[in-house]
């Protein structure tokens, strides 16, 4: 193997890795407006807030009914 191509991979691994811990702390966000030049992003955090206490409380009445099976 070159440097270069060493360089290269280096290079789109860590350019890769700074987009998906971006994008993750964009997710993770409670922001409900983002503004970054002439794009403006509005969300609904209070729907996300409620889809995700909606998916907790589905996971807990199986995991609950899976507890009392193996005992």
């Amino acid at each position: 193997m070159s440097l270069d191509s060493v360089f290269w991979i280096s290079f789109v691994t860590i350019a890769s890795g700074m987009v998906i811990k971006l994008a993750s702390m964009i997710f993770k966000s409670r922001c409900k407006t983002c503004k970054l030049c002439c794009l403006e992003i509005v969300r609904d955090t209070e729907a996300e807030e409620r889809e995700a206490e909606m998916e907790i409380s589905s996971r807990q009445p199986n995991l609950q009914h899976q507890n009392s099976q193996t005992v």
